[in-house]
């Protein structure tokens, strides 16, 4: 229980992090310099939704017909980007692939025109009290038939990779699915790889239940230390091995199971940063990139999370206006029905026998339901059936994030674990408080909500190892794509992202959705030219909603 012992989150008094607004969106001209174009990405998303920022030349849609080198700056003498690698098929690979089992697909259907097999890799630990030592079972998902693997990295709170690469499958372009195999990954402590069971019922259930709107920080603060105390017992050395870099690792040891030279690769929201760690660590294996929609990388949490909080606040708006146009259950006036769900369960949890439906898990089943735009008339019959007293709908749509069974673990416990060890900010009670109220006053839908994961991350260990902020000065061209109003990993947080990486052509949907691919024809488009053309799309493009 050393872990425990060098921890002592009893008596942890974090300082306050330093906020400040930073300038993003800044384009390349044709030598690779950014121009002076920007936007702050503390201004709320609903702006960014609506509007262009400065004047544009960008076309309508993506430009297909001879795609761009993206020229970045360099330093004289050092060496620059390199070149778009050709596809090769592997070469002694060592995976072997097999009916994946009840247990990979517990819960989730495989599409109809998606082949699929299972296997497994093994993956080094490397925890700071063992380093280069240790295993970890990594669990992977082959959707499709094409010879040239394209593996695909999503969310840590997400579903889990390997689903979400089947799913993916199903809405990318057939010719790509020609070329490709989509390869899933369940990224450490996710799903079935090595899946992190650690926070106590009790425990999980007084941080996912509490009412956000009510600013008690304090409270948050001491479940999230019994929370961090509890994983650190359970987990020990694994503990702050969970992490984005480490699991740049994994992704190496993916690359040569699958035996291949170049790692080709898609990364969904906080994948993507996976993937840009990746190619700062190891960029000779960089291969063909799709970056769809990157967290900011600011390492202040409480700039990146604020873009969070405006976003969420937009997507409802689009969510409401979207139930409005089509006479949906809820009404011409969602956010109205959303509150007087949340005001009832706030004075009488509705209650399933097992489950009160509270007010924080209603608020974490909406944000759940706004990321995927196919889920919304689910979200909108979900919201009716809640107000009209059958909370079921609404926590089935919550569940998989909160409760455990004896075959699947509540995937709470992994998205604790990364992201606290991800992030390093660690801000004072003081801080916390101002951050929660002004936030709740904001964006009054979700902003207390997400300022819970400055307050549930503050009792944690500064994390050896944060996620850096990636440039990949030596790796090829990636297309990073942004949505307008994403709930998940808003576009100004995005562009920042696209601003840091050295050799980097974005383009951006003008949608709404957690993520363009499988949305955007147009954006399909542009995926499939690069991947098997390997011709960049025009940094700067545009696609229409």
């Amino acid at each position: 229980m050393f872990f425990a012992t060098r921890v002592a989150f009893t008596g942890f008094s974090p300082g306050a992090c330093q906020g400040g607004w930073v300038t993003v969106a800044r384009e390349r001209d044709g030598a690779g310099v950014r121009s002076g174009r920007g936007v702050s990405f503390l201004l709320p998303l609903a702006l960014l939704a609506g509007c262009t920022v400065g004047p544009s030349d960008r076309p309508d849609i993506v430009v297909n017909d001879g795609g761009q080198e993206v020229a970045p700056q360099t330093t004289p003498g050092q060496p620059g980007p390199a070149a778009l690698p050709p596809l090769t098929e592997p070469k002694d690979a060592t995976i072997r692939w097999s009916t994946c089992g009840p247990e990979v697909l517990d819960g989730f259907t495989v599409p109809a025109n998606v082949h699929v097999d299972c296997g497994k890799v093994t993956g080094v630990l490397d925890s700071p009290y063992a380093p280069g030592r240790g295993t970890v079972r990594l669990q992977v998902l082959r959707a499709g038939t094409g010879p040239i693997p394209l593996v695909v990295v999503n969310d840590v709170d997400g579903l889990p990779g390997t689903w979400y690469a089947a799913k993916l499958a199903a809405t990318l372009p057939p010719e790509v699915l020609a070329r490709f195999s989509l390869v899933g990954l369940d990224r450490r402590g996710t799903g079935n790889s090595d899946p992190v069971r650690c926070v106590p019922d009790d425990v999980r259930a007084a941080i996912v239940d509490a009412d956000p709107r009510a600013l008690d920080v304090d409270g948050l603060v001491d479940q999230a230390r019994s929370a961090g105390q509890q994983c650190s017992i359970t987990l020990e050395r694994r503990l702050p091995a969970i992490d984005t870099w480490r699991t740049t690792a994994d992704l190496d040891a993916l690359r040569v199971a699958l035996g291949m030279d170049k790692l080709h690769a898609i990364g969904h929201g906080e994948g993507s940063r996976v993937l840009t760690a990746y190619a700062d660590r190891f960029p000779t294996n960089v291969g063909r990139t799709v970056l769809d929609g990157v967290p900011d990388p600011n390492q202040d949490a409480v700039v990146a999370l604020e873009g969070v909080a405006a976003a969420l606040d937009a997507t409802f708006s689009a969510f409401a206006d979207d139930c409005a146009q089509r006479n949906c259950e809820l009404g011409t006036n969602a956010r109205q029905a959303l509150s007087e769900i949340l005001n009832r369960a706030a004075g009488t949890p509705l209650s399933t026998g097992d489950t009160d439906l509270t007010p924080g898990l209603i608020l974490r089943a909406v944000q759940r339901g706004l990321t995927d735009r196919d889920t919304w008339p689910t979200l909108a019959k979900a919201m009716a059936a809640a107000r009209s007293g059958d909370p079921k709908p609404l926590l089935d749509l919550v569940s998989p994030v909160v409760l455990e069974t004896d075959d699947t673990p509540a995937t709470f416990d992994a998205t604790l674990v990364t992201r606290c060890n991800d992030t390093k900010s660690r801000l004072s009670t003081e801080a916390l408080t101002a951050a929660a109220k002004d936030w709740n006053t904001r964006y009054p839908l979700f902003g207390a909500l997400v300022s819970e994961w400055l307050a549930i991350c503050s009792p944690w260990p500064v994390p050896t190892q944060p996620v850096p902020q990636a440039t990949a000065p030596t790796a090829p061209p990636f297309v990073v794509i942004g949505t307008a109003t994403d709930p998940v990993t808003p576009l100004s947080g995005t562009e920042h992202a696209a601003q840091q990486l050295t050799s980097a052509a974005m383009i951006t949907w003008s949608g709404t959705a957690h993520g363009a691919l499988g949305n955007s024809p147009c954006i399909a488009t542009a995926v499939q030219t690069y991947l098997l053309n390997g011709t960049t799309p025009h940094d700067g493009t545009v696609c229409p909603a």
